[in-house]
């Protein structure tokens, strides 16, 4: 048996729990910050492969949604301040909060076996998330015209990150 842990709601955390969380959220992080020094897959801002998204979709099917959310937002937090650009909060927290929300919903009629969909529906989300932050930010609602070229590329994106983390769920026992 695994020691307890109370977290804010009075809902005990299994030790176990705990350290896959931040085990993930470590993973997810490394990955997070190897990919800053990528070049860019186009030469529009904000977009990469969002690899450490495999460990965000794999977390919301195998840890459930509260424990991915905040793997989710620790690594979006930690990565904000290694990475020095604080900025990294308001677009990926808005990006990640809403593909986070979209693949959840997903969760409940995806089988194991299209989790790669889910990959697919949160890259799209998280595109449109941080779109509506740079046109809430820069007042420059223009930026739309790059919202399909967003898209497009998250749909392959996403497609591959979901890919990866339906992999894992099949491969490993965590």
């Amino acid at each position: 048996m695994g020691h307890r842990r109370e977290n804010n709601a009075g809902t005990p955390i299994k030790t176990r729990d705990l350290t896959r969380m931040a085990l993930l959220t470590a993973i997810a992080l490394t990955i997070f910050m190897v990919e800053l020094h990528l070049p860019g897959l186009v030469p529009i801002p904000g977009i990469k492969l969002g690899l450490s998204n495999i460990v965000t979709v794999y977390a919301v099917f195998v840890l459930g949604p509260k424990k991915a959310a905040a793997i989710l937002f620790c690594r979006v937090f930690l990565g904000a301040v290694f990475s020095g650009q604080m900025s990294t909060i308001l677009y990926s927290g808005a990006g990640g909060a809403l593909a986070i929300l979209v693949t959840i919903v997903s969760r409940k009629f995806l089988t194991r076996k299209q989790i790669w969909i889910a990959g697919v529906l949160g890259a799209i989300a998280h595109s449109i998330g941080q779109m509506a932050v740079a046109i809430g930010v820069t007042l420059t609602p223009g930026l739309l015209v790059y919202l399909p070229v967003m898209i497009l590329i998250g749909i392959f994106t996403g497609a591959f990150t979901g890919l990866c983390a339906q992999f894992l769920t099949e491969r490993l026992k965590f």
